[in-house]
This record gives structure tokens, C-alpha cells and sequence, in this order.
């Protein structure tokens, strides 16, 4: 009688397992559901400037057939419709649960750090200001204009260290790691960060988004901060500019859901820098066998949402395209990844930073609506990039 073969229960890793096996060239996510890493190149996605969401269910599907288990595509996109794209098939993928915080974030780098602003600070108030023309003169509803840190060391920045201080410091965040090189570069390039929004997630037949509008800097003083959130919740600029990105974000996915629920009233979530207005959508796929609905087809037909472009959407793109002397590159793009199944997570990438050698570019942006302030709307960017310039040693530098 033979004896029955013994089956190899599947590894089980921890978060923080996966965090210090990540290198640089891997991809890494880590997220409330959970957290990823993945190793070498099985097959790249060729995209072009279509649809990914084709491109990544072909890629899927031959890895499926090559003998792939499982397959999954991981990567990044950028912002403009004709940006790069960095996504492929990895040879290896590991999963563990969501991480929990534990353990100290480290010390940054000691390095001696030069910080260029790109543009200058009074140069992006005067590109609000025009913003603000437009608006009034009805060609705009809505515009995010966003500025770039250019922060240069006296050494590589070391990527690995850089991401474990973002999990640590911000473990509720959608955190990310990504090799986004191109022909070109003087060294390789990651795209590393901790989004706080989430783009939209698929599970089967459940879709989820969480857009978020409407920010105020968090501090130390936890009476100030429940100040701060009552001003929030109560401001009728930030609400207005919250509902612009609500209502689009509603909108799209009502085009593939059945049992939409849209809350008619944002809440406040917290960052460890921010407070951002958020609306949690749900809905449940109206045919989730179509490819058109997979997590990144969902993610293309959202993207850009007004929290990143503007409103009408054509109109926003052409205003940063003439306002914004620095091209976002991928930020306020997508990262995340998807499965044959068509499950998947994608987040908007912000709270981001390109690294290539001894030089990190930070971006930040800010809603530009009727009655924005150009030296608020300044000052909530630089309230934003205390997220990189945190885990990089250089908060308050912005």
C-alpha cells in the first residue's frame, strides 16, 4: 500500500518579515488587508498608452498558461495618459497579513541633506493665483496644483531603510515600494511612499473606494486637532471640494455596481500629519466575470479623480500642464497590484517620492477651488510632504 504523499503547508509570513526581506528592485505593499512582496521579473507588461487594465489580463493570462500558480501583475502608472508605466509579472510573490506598527521606525540617515524647491515657494502662490482666475472666470471648477522637493545627500539614500520608516511611522498607511527605472537614469529609481487613499479595492464581487478632499495639517495638541476636525467637517470650501471628488468617484463605479452606497456626509480620518475629509464607498459588481471590471480596469475609468486633476477633468489637465513647471512623473498616479481573478488594490500615489542615488523628488499638491488662499493652499503642501521629509530626518524643512 503506498503511502499518501505529504502535502507542504503553505509558509506563513509576517508583515515585518516581508518589510526586511524587501531590497531594492522588489516590489512592496503593504496595506489594511494585508501586505505583498515580490521578487523578480516573470514576464514584463508591455502596455503602451492604452488600457493596462488589457495589457495586465493578457499578461495574466499568459503567466496562467506558462505554469505561473496565481499569477499577479504589481506596478505603478503614472499621472498624464501618456505617462510610463513600470508593471510586471514577478517570478516570486510573497503575502502576510497587515502590519502592526510594532517594532521603532530607526534612525534616519545621517547625511547632509541640500533641499531645492521646484518652484519656488512664491512662485506656486502665484500659480494659484491664476488658478483661482480661471475659476473665476467659469473655465475651472476645481484644479490641484502640486510642487516638487528636489532633497540631494551626500550619499545614496538607502531605499530599504527609507520604506521600513514609512510603514513604521505610518502603519495604516497604503504603503509602497516600486522599481520604476528607465532607460536613462544614472542609477535605478523606486518609487516609495504611504498613501493614505485608497483609489479602489476589489475582492470577488465587493469594490471599495475612499476618496479624500479636504485637508488641514495635524499637530501635537489634541485639543487643537479636535478643533481642526470641527472646522473641517463645518468648512463649506473644503465639503464643496470634498463632494466635487465624492460624487465623481459615486458616479463611475455606479457604471459597474449594483447596491452603491455613497454616504450623503464625509468623516474625518487621521494621518500622523493630516486630516483629510473621506467618504467610503461601497458597491457590489454588477458582473464581475467581465474584464472591464477588474480592479485595474476600475481603477483606469476613476482615474484622475478630481483629489488629483480637477473638474471638468480635460480642462484641470490642460491648467496643470501650463502651471506646474515640474512634470509629476508618478505621482498622483496609481500603484498597486491585481490578479487573474481580477481582484486587486490600487492607490493613488501620493505622500510619494521618486529615489534615484543621492536624490529624492517629493511632491505635493493642494485643491484649488473658489475662495482657496494661495498662502493656505502653500501651506497644506507643505504640511504634506512632512510624511517623506518625517522618514527622511528633515520634518520641518518643507
Amino acid at each position: 500500500m503506498s503511502t499518501p504523499a505529504m502535502v507542504r503547508p503553505r509558509p506563513v509570513h509576517r508583515a515585518a518579515d516581508l518589510l526586511a526581506a524587501y531590497l531594492p528592485g522588489s516590489f512592496f505593499y503593504s496595506s489594511a488587508t494585508g501586505s505583498l512582496l515580490a521578487d523578480g521579473v516573470h514576464a514584463p507588461v508591455r502596455a503602451g498608452h492604452g488600457s493596462r487594465a488589457a495589457a495586465v489580463s493578457e499578461a495574466l493570462d499568459a503567466a496562467a498558461v506558462h505554469g505561473v500558480e496565481d499569477p499577479v501583475v504589481v506596478g505603478a502608472i503614472g499621472f498624464r495618459p501618456d505617462a510610463e508605466a513600470s508593471l510586471v509579472v514577478p517570478a516570486v510573490v510573497r503575502r502576510a497579513g497587515a502590519p502592526d506598527g510594532s517594532g521603532p521606525a530607526g534612525a534616519p540617515a545621517s547625511a547632509k541633506w541640500s533641499i531645492t524647491p521646484r518652484p519656488e515657494p512664491e512662485v506656486y502662490a502665484d500659480g494659484v493665483r491664476r488658478a483661482l482666475e480661471l475659476i473665476g472666470a467659469g473655465e475651472l471648477d476645481k484644479v490641484v496644483l502640486a510642487r516638487c522637493l528636489e532633497v540631494t545627500a551626500d550619499q545614496p539614500v538607502p531605499v530599504p531603510a527609507l520604506l521600513s520608516r514609512l510603514v513604521r511611522l505610518n502603519p495604516a498607511a497604503h504603503a509602497f515600494a516600486v522599481d520604476v527605472s528607465a532607460p536613462g537614469d544614472p542609477a535605478p529609481r523606486a518609487l516609495v511612499g504611504a498613501s493614505p487613499e485608497l483609489l479602489v479595492s476589489r475582492r470577488g464581487t465587493e469594490v471599495v473606494a475612499n476618496p479624500l478632499a479636504g485637508s488641514l495639517p495635524r499637530v501635537a495638541d489634541e485639543a487643537e486637532n479636535r478643533r481642526r476636525v470641527a472646522a473641517l467637517l463645518a468648512s463649506a470650501k473644503d465639503r464643496a471640494e470634498h463632494a466635487h471628488v465624492s460624487a465623481q468617484v459615486a458616479e463611475v463605479l455606479g457604471r459597474f455596481c449594483v447596491d452603491l452606497d455613497a454616504p450623503a456626509e464625509p468623516s474625518v480620518i487621521g494621518t500622523p500629519t493630516m486630516w483629510h475629509l473621506s467618504t467610503r464607498i461601497t458597491g457590489r459588481l454588477a458582473d464581475p466575470t467581465d474584464p472591464g471590471s477588474s480592479a485595474l480596469a476600475l481603477a483606469e475609468a476613476l482615474h484622475p479623480t478630481p483629489a488629483v486633476c480637477g473638474v471638468p477633468v480635460d480642462r484641470a489637465r490642460a491648467a496643470i500642464a501650463e502651471l506646474e513647471p515640474e512634470d509629476r512623473g508618478y505621482y498622483s498616479g496609481l500603484v498597486g497590484w491585481s490578479d487573474l481573478q481580477g481582484d486587486g488594490e490600487w492607490v493613488v500615489t501620493i505622500r510619494s517620492a521618486e529615489v534615484c542615488d543621492r536624490t529624492v523628488r517629493l511632491f505635493a499638491g493642494a485643491g484649488i477651488v473658489a475662495g482657496s488662499d494661495p498662502a493656505a493652499e502653500l501651506a497644506e503642501t507643505s504640511a504634506k510632504f512632512r510624511t517623506l521629509l518625517r522618514a527622511l530626518g528633515l520634518e520641518g524643512t518643507a
